[in-house]
Order: C-alpha cells, then sequence, then structure tokens
C-alpha cells in the first residue's frame, strides 16, 4: 500500500497552469509591448475590445506586480482549492477578476488601463477570509503572525491608497469572494451534520 502526503494531485494543476499562463503572457508583454494595450482592459475600448474583461487577469505591469500576484495565487489559491475543489476555485478566481474588472469598468477614468490577476487573488483571499478568518499568515516584510482577515483587510485598504492601483478590481474581488466563502462555509457545515 502507497501512502501519500502533500497536495492531493499529481503533475499540472488549475494553479500551476494560471502561473504558466501568466508568465507566458508577461514575457510576450516584454517583447510586444502593445500586447498589454490590445490584452489589457481600458474602459472607453470595452466595446471594441471585449475578451479584455477576461485578458487583462493575464497582463501584469512589472515584475514585482506579477510576481507578488502569482505567489499569492499560489498560496491562497492552494489552500483555497484544496477547501472547495478545483472546480469552485477556478469560478470563484474567474468570477472575481471579471467582476473587479467590471468594477474597473464602471468607475475608473475611460482611459486608464487596468491589468493584473489582483481582483481574481483578492476573490480567493476573500473566501477564505471568510471559512478560515484566524489562519495565522505572515506577509512580508512583517515577521509576525497575523489573522488571514487581518491581513486581507488591511492589504486592501493599503493598496487601495498607493498611485495606479485598480481598486476597484480589489474590490470587486473581494466581494465575490467573501460571498463565495459564505456558500462555501454553509456547504460545509452542513457536511458535518
Amino acid at each position: 500500500m502507497r501512502v501519500r502526503y502533500g497536495y492531493p494531485t499529481d503533475g499540472l494543476n488549475a494553479i500551476l497552469i494560471l502561473i504558466i499562463i501568466n508568465f507566458v503572457i508577461f514575457f510576450a508583454t516584454l517583447i510586444r509591448s502593445e500586447l498589454i494595450y490590445l490584452l489589457g482592459l481600458q474602459p472607453a475600448a470595452l466595446l471594441s475590445r471585449p475578451w479584455t474583461v477576461v485578458t487583462a487577469m493575464f497582463v501584469h505591469a512589472g515584475f514585482w506586480h506579477i510576481f507578488a500576484n502569482m505567489i499569492t495565487l499560489y498560496f491562497f489559491g492552494s489552500y483555497f482549492s484544496r477547501l472547495v475543489g478545483q472546480g469552485r476555485f477556478l469560478l470563484v478566481y474567474f468570477a472575481g477578476g471579471i467582476l473587479g474588472n467590471l468594477l474597473f469598468w464602471a468607475l475608473a477614468h475611460p482611459f486608464d488601463v487596468a491589468v493584473g490577476a489582483s481582483g481574481a487573488v483578492f476573490a480567493l483571499a476573500g473566501g477564505l477570509v471568510v471559512m478560515r478568518p484566524k489562519l495565522p499568515v505572515i506577509i512580508f516584510p512583517i515577521p509576525i503572525p497575523m489573522p488571514l482577515w487581518v491581513a486581507v483587510l488591511g492589504g486592501f485598504v493599503l493598496l487601495s491608497f498607493l498611485p495606479s492601483v485598480a481598486w476597484q478590481a480589489h474590490l470587486g474581488g473581494l466581494i465575490v469572494g467573501l460571498i463565495a466563502g459564505f456558500i462555501s462555509r454553509r456547504r460545509e457545515r452542513y457536511r458535518f451534520f
């Protein structure tokens, strides 16, 4: 009999595939920078480029932008996926990213361009905040463990005040995540009764 430890899947899973796609598109934009405007979401151009509501989630503005999003996707996504399964993980991820982009479209300056997976990542974080609010996490550079809800909501507030941050996308993702977390937590409770 063989005993396995660690993640329940072998090889590529949805999270690793998403990370690979993000990096492939990131390197493509380094080679051809016009891809940022073709794939990024610009509210004034949404009707002529409707695909950008999805593709903007795979474009990043620089190394630290993609690094922060992908490391967060890996850790929060791995935990969230184990709680709800890969199908629901993907649903929350894409719903959060799309709603975040739609809020950006509705609330941002028409000629600004939004890129990044932050809305989708905030959806995963919001789901975890409801399902595991006291989960201790360490957020670089603070070396002290803090409850997940403090880290996520504090991060949302701090990031919202930075220049050139699409807070609308973060808010949309967070809303989707909180709702998904509430629904998933209720399902989790019913499983044990």
